[in-house]
């Protein structure tokens, strides 16, 4: 069904989408920059289990873009802003959390447990309202009532940005876990780099 419609669109403009989508994907923005302030702080697989994360909260957005709630949310600022100020409020508490917890060894650096990393990576990207505002601006020009359904051709092109963008974002986790380690916990850095990239992800939200 779905993938038959997404085969319907011509191979040049199907790889157009999934090349753009790319670019966008590695350019850094909060995605990015959470799933590298949990890895740093965490570790290369907290890293990457952030990034995953972050792709769930991605598949929210994206059913609300293809049942079109999404275009309800967005006609509604008040609505906007108060989820950005959720998220921004959300983001300050894991920089307080991050700066006042002590130096962690090594060794208890893969001692978090993985729903919880995930979660946070879920929530991070939920609380933000920009990923569904750029996915009912950025998916429709791909489409045409020509290939099939609309909705159809939304979510198909929605869960190949999702996948893509998924990958990139827990490569971006993985990399900066291994940068944490170079740092080193016993310093007590690593918690506090982070709290500055959480509480500057929080600022951003707000302020753009």
């Amino acid at each position: 069904m779905i993938w038959d419609t997404i085969a319907n669109i011509p191979l040049p403009q199907l790889m157009a989408f999934i090349a753009g989508g790319l670019v966008l994907n590695f350019a850094p923005g909060q995605d990015v920059f959470f799933s590298s302030a949990c890895g740093i702080q965490g570790g290369p697989r907290a890293g990457a289990l952030a990034g995953f994360g972050v792709g769930l909260g991605v598949l929210f957005h994206l059913t609300l873009a293809t049942v079109g709630l999404g275009a309800i949310v967005a006609a509604h600022p008040e609505a906007l802003r108060a989820i950005k100020y959720i998220g921004a409020a959300y983001l300050l508490w894991l920089a307080w959390k991050s700066w006042a917890a002590g130096p962690v060894e090594p060794e208890a650096r893969g001692s978090r447990r993985p729903w919880n990393i995930i979660r946070r990576g879920a929530l991070s990207n939920i609380l933000n309202p920009k990923p569904v505002l750029f996915l009912l601006a950025f998916l429709p020009q791909f489409t045409s009532p020509a290939y099939g359904p609309i909705w159809q051709q939304i979510l198909g092109l929605g869960l190949i940005f999702a996948f893509t963008g998924t990958l990139v974002t827990m490569g971006y986790g993985i990399v900066a876990g291994y940068a944490g380690q170079m740092l080193g916990r016993r310093l007590g850095l690593v918690n506090k780099i982070a709290a500055v990239m959480f509480a500057a992800l929080a600022v951003r939200l707000v302020v753009k």
